[in-house]
């Protein structure tokens, strides 16, 4: 039988705690926030404390120290082009008052070209490995030890990168003999003074990148960790765009600069 209520008498039932964003006819359970598990982006993940930000921030870190390297090149680069220009303008006043400018356009390789198209093709073949190391499917199966399939994927790209890389290098000695030839040596005049100088500062920086990308393919094999897999893909990546980007102006700078 019910309980009769007298007047001024309230019913005690007992209240539950719901989320205030509730609304509608259904009823949402209480949200606990601080047993809340994950860690991707609808986990607040930039809201976490600096350091404790997971495996994103530790690829952030390492491409913002890439990007800072990289812009020491570039800089770099830029005071080679600039006193290219400058030397290139300058000369002195003779004997008999005439101005003299020691500057004597060079014939380019005809190599150089093809140095070109093969740096670009390893551009294409590095950034196809770097994004097969961040296929979400492969990722997931070596997350849950199904295989390594990342691996399968990006070493075959890794390796024709390299190669490719090699076989630049190569050709740009094969330009140098083709200077010799034609009696161009390192001190004959200003112009092949500098044509020396940037493909051979560009050629050390690309032996680097080589080194980088001899790293990413031992750490495919050798580094458990896949986190430490993609940093080591990923940042040999970049450094490796940047330098095919770094010869395409050097490049044109020899051939339209002279």
């Amino acid at each position: 039988m019910p309980a009769i209520l007298h007047p001024g008498e309230v019913e005690q039932r007992p209240t539950r705690r719901y989320d205030e964003g509730d609304s509608g006819g259904g009823r949402r359970p209480p949200i606990d926030e601080k047993h809340t598990g994950g860690g991707g982006d609808n986990d607040n993940w930039s809201n976490q404390p600096q350091g404790r930000r997971g495996p994103r921030e530790r690829l952030q870190r390492y491409r913002l120290g890439i990007f800072f390297a990289l812009g020491g090149d570039a800089l770099f680069f830029v005071s080679i082009v600039s006193a290219f220009f400058v030397t290139k303008h300058s000369g002195h006043v003779n004997a008999n008052y005439q101005w003299v400018n020691s500057w004597l356009p060079i014939q380019i390789p005809s190599i150089l070209w093809i140095n070109t198209a093969v740096l670009l093709l390893s551009s294409v073949s590095v950034e196809l490995a770097r994004r097969a190391m961040f296929r979400e499917s492969d990722l997931m199966e070596e997350w849950l030890g199904l295989g390594t399939p990342t691996r399968r994927r990006v070493l075959p790209w890794l390796g024709v990168s390299a190669l490719l890389g090699g076989l630049f290098l190569w050709g740009q000695l094969a330009a140098w003999s083709q200077l010799r030839l034609q009696r161009a040596t390192f001190r004959d005049n200003p112009s092949t003074h500098f044509f020396y100088l940037i493909t051979g500062v560009h050629g050390v920086h690309l032996l680097l990148g080589i080194g980088f990308l001899a790293a990413a393919l031992i750490g495919m094999r050798a580094v458990r960790s896949l986190e430490s897999r993609q940093i080591l893909v990923d940042c040999s990546a970049w450094y490796w765009h940047s330098m095919g980007v770094f010869w395409i102006f050097l490049f044109a700078l020899l051939v339209y600069g002279q």
